[in-house]
């Protein structure tokens, strides 16, 4: 059997209508989904199965309902295929469903700490003031020299780092609608405005991961995982030594998504396997290197075929 990671989308990969054939078919993802209204005390499936998309996409709906439906098609997979991830990494809040993939966190205490986070990062500076780009086609020498460039108009920094050719910055809405045009004069083959308000990943949010770091501090890790999880912040393991601070700074620190990827491959991965709504992650690890090979799970579709595939080598 080859090497196969298990790697698992962030904000942004939400969708209405996420992971039913999942809990239509599964009695194992049905547990999720149950679990996860019990926890919160709201109904989080109806809002994931016929809420609106406006809905769904804020902040303290989306992250639950990310970890829920990412976690109900792993279960799902678990139960018709004996298949241990080699090492496993997730982006952002993906890093939450990683966690729990690892057997590092349990679910029933990573829905209310993920419930948390995104209160914290929704209410930090989200007044309307603050954004997020992504810009396509650019190297990071000139965005930064472009970051350089506004500064008198606010501060910008980079939040992710997806990919070859994909860079997300993130700061002042000031800054940003200067940037925006200078980016296309300078190389940039077009720039995204993200539908965001608060400025995630960067130093804006550090009393954000202060808070944070206290709740971390509450939950009971399973430092006996055998399972790696790569992490945002190092691209590196996470050991039990930093993991609690390697959680809390993640809130304010650069996705450093292309070098976990590639550090991931170096470490003997044959097979990436995305597990959760959308395949935007599979988009990236195929710009990053176009040998590997990548598989997603997010319907019925790509769940028979990821099996039928995952059954051949």
């Amino acid at each position: 059997m080859k090497n196969v990671s298990f790697i698992f989308p962030g904000q942004g990969s939400q969708c209405v209508g996420m992971g039913k054939y999942f809990y239509d078919n599964f009695q194992e993802s049905r547990d999720v989904f149950e679990k996860a209204n019990e926890i919160l005390g709201f109904d989080l499936k109806s809002k994931i199965f016929g809420g609106t998309i406006d809905e769904l996409s804020e902040t303290q709906n989306t992250q639950p309902a990310i970890l829920t439906v990412s976690i109900a098609i792993l279960r799902a997979l678990n139960s018709v295929c004996d298949l241990k991830p080699f090492c496993t990494a997730g982006l952002s809040l993906g890093e939450y469903s990683a966690l729990v993939c690892s057997g590092i966190l349990n679910f029933e205490e990573a829905i209310p700490l993920v419930q948390k986070r995104a209160e914290l990062m929704n209410n930090s500076l989200s007044d309307g003031s603050f954004g997020m780009t992504a810009v396509i086609g650019m190297s990071e020498e000139k965005i930064l020299n472009v970051i350089e460039q506004v500064k008198d108009y606010g501060v910008l920094e980079i939040a992710n780092y997806n990919c070859p050719g994909q860079i997300v910055v993130s700061g002042e809405v000031s800054a940003l609608d200067f940037a925006d045009g200078l980016f296309l004069e300078n190389d940039a083959i077009k720039t995204v405005r993200l539908s965001v308000s608060s400025p995630f990943h960067t130093t804006f949010l550090k009393k954000a991961s202060e808070e944070f770091e206290k709740e971390l501090l509450k939950v009971k890790f399973n430092y006996s995982s055998d399972v790696t999880v790569i992490s945002n912040v190092t691209a590196e393991k996470m050991d039990n030594d930093n993991l609690v601070h390697l959680l809390s700074k993640q809130v304010m620190s650069s996705v450093l998504w292309e070098k976990s990827v590639r550090r991931m491959i170096d470490m003997g991965t044959e097979i990436f396997l995305e597990i959760g709504p959308g395949k935007s992650l599979t988009g990236f690890v195929k710009k990053i290197d176009r040998k590997i090979s990548v598989l997603n799970i997010e319907n019925q579709e790509s769940f028979e075929k990821a099996l039928k595939i995952l059954g051949e080598v």
